[in-house]
Formats: C-alpha cells, structure tokens, sequence
C-alpha cells in the first residue's frame, strides 16, 4: 500500500508533502507555504482535510485534500491560544485544540463539508495541557497537563461540548510532565508519555467505569543516560504489537514490546534518530516510521521489522527548518 506523507516546518513555514511507496521510498509532491509558523497538524477521518495550528496569528487553517493527496488552503479559524496539539473525533464533527501556552482545550465544529467554524467551547486553567486525545470509544478526551502531574479526562457530549468527569483527573507522578498519548485498539489500556523523565505509564481503562488506572511505568532510556530528559511523541502499531517513544535530548526513539494484549510493556532497543526528534509518525499498516529532526532539518525513513520491532533506516530527506510534525494517511 501506497502513504502520503506530511510534514510541517516551523520556522521555514512550509508543508512537504511527499508519496511513499511499497518499499518506503519518498518522492517530494508538493511544498505548501503555510500562513504562519506551523507546528500541530491533524487529518479529517475521511482524508479530505489536512488541519494546522500556526502563530503568531494563533489560528487553525484548513486545507482541501484532493484526489492526489495534494493540498489547497480552504480557510482559517482563530483560536484563543497558540495551537500545541490538534486533535478530531472519531466522527469528523469537533476539532480539540490544544494551548500549553494559553492551558485551554478550544472546542472546534467540523461542517458536513469538513470547514472549521468558530469555537463552540473553551476550558481554561489546564496547566500547560500538552495534548487532547479521543479514546476508542469516542466519548472521553484525555489531556495531559503537563505541569500539572495529572492527565484530565472530559465526556463528550453530543454537541461536542466537554465535561469534566467525577473525578476530574489521574495523577501522575510529581515531576513526569504528562505530554502525548496513545490508545490500544482494545480500548482496554492507553500510553501516556512523560516529558521530564522519559517515562511511560500503562493505563487499564475499567470496562465498567470507563475510569483507568496506571498499572506499569517503565524507563524509556538507555540505562547509561546521565544528561536531561526530554521525552517528546509516542506511537502505537495499527496491529498493537510495538510501542515508540522519542526522546531530545539523547536524540532516540525507544521501542517497547506489547504483551497482555495491552496490559504490559517491555523495553526492547534504542535507535539513534535525527537530532531532536520531536515528532514522529507510523504508516497505516505498522511497515514504517518516519521521524523529523528539528535540529537536523531532516526526516529519516525506518522499515519497522515485524518480528521483534526494531528499526532499520532507509533513508534521509531534507525538509524545511525546524519541523515539528509529520502525519501519514495511505492513498
């Protein structure tokens, strides 16, 4: 199968939209000039809207996906804050922004024809949320508040409108710094990756209740890692088998084993990735995972090896400066 790749660079204000063939090679389509400086980007579930947070105009600029997967700007939608993290209902009706800055959640309407409207809800005083993340379900947003050591979790309502749950949140450990997330498709178990000690902790999410609790933490680093951590993305395998974890600071991207049909995790390998690597994105089908260095100006393309998740680079790109993000759909 056939993935078209975006990724967006902060300071060089760009798209680049590149075409990924069956053996992971990329070829350049298109390079977008984006209103502002870039950096979350999130795509319609039906694929006919790609969506970034740019500033300093702090706004969500909506683009059309054509047949090819190329792009054209469609509109923009001012937000309270400067956009960290974007994120869309498993429907396609509400956009969830994110400001660490700002520490709201914007709640964005998505028309019949995938437009963005104004926002319909903003919830303040969540501290540095770094994240806004759907579960399986399609009823709970779980956002991680980075300073606050806790992830909040909020009901969706029909409306799109967010609630906050009794009670409200799960604490953290003080000091993680809960950043980015990710669900098993079991709808049993969540990830949550935490910034300031590269850490991850194993959710198990109550059939009943629909309430988790962290049943594992585990080190994402390599056991001789003295300097500061810096942990940034993860990324869960569509099949459920390989968790990824990148980490600034030592420039890796960690692989974790997926065992209790989600319940558990164990540390595999480390792989030495671009400098700085920030954000990260897996293919639809689990073959690859490409990763942008925000230093290095660069995306490195890896084959993920399907029987004991390690990663084997293929091949470097140059980007524009800074990239912040790269999303992958298929063709």
């Amino acid at each position: 199968m056939k993935h078209i790749v975006y990724v967006a660079s902060q300071e060089s204000q760009q798209i680049h939209v590149w075409q990924m063939d069956n053996q992971g090679t990329l070829t350049l389509l298109q390079v977008v000039d984006t209103p502002g400086q870039g950096q979350p980007m999130a795509i319609h579930p039906t694929k006919s809207h790609l969506y970034i947070g740019v500033r300093p105009t702090f706004s969500v600029v909506s683009y059309l996906i054509d047949k090819q997967r190329l792009l054209s700007e469609a509109g923009i939608t001012i937000v309270p804050g400067s956009p960290t993290h974007l994120t869309i209902d498993l429907q396609g009706h509400f956009l969830y922004c994110a400001s660490y800055s700002n520490s709201s959640i914007s709640v964005i309407p998505l028309d019949q024809q995938g437009m963005t409207g104004a926002p319909l809800q903003t919830l303040e005083g969540l501290t540095n949320c770094h994240s806004a993340n759907v579960d399986t379900t399609n009823q709970v947003l779980w956002i991680p508040c980075l300073k606050e050591d806790r992830i909040r979790l909020f009901n969706i309502g029909e409306a799109g409108k967010l609630t906050a749950q009794k009670p409200e949140a799960v604490d953290i450990v003080t000091g993680s710094g809960p950043r980015h997330m990710a669900f098993h498709h079991s709808g049993r178990y969540a990830y949550a990756i935490n910034e300031l000690n590269s850490t991850v902790n194993v959710f198990a999410i109550d059939t009943g209740s629909g309430r988790p609790q962290i049943v594992q933490t585990l080190d994402m680093m390599p056991t001789n890692f003295n300097d500061t951590r810096w942990a940034a993305d993860i990324h869960l395998t569509p099949d459920g088998r390989w968790l990824y974890c990148s980490d600034r600071t030592a420039n890796i991207i960690s692989c974790f084993g997926v065992y209790k049909c989600g319940g558990a995790l164990r540390l595999l390998s480390h792989k030495l990735t671009e400098n700085q690597p920030r954000s990260f994105a897996l293919d639809t089908g689990g073959r690859y995972l490409v990763a942008a260095g925000q230093k290095s100006h660069h995306i490195a393309v890896y084959a993920i090896n399907q029987h004991n998740g390690e990663l084997t680079l293929l091949s470097r790109y140059a980007v524009g400066h800074r990239p912040m993000w790269v999303s992958i759909i298929d063709l």
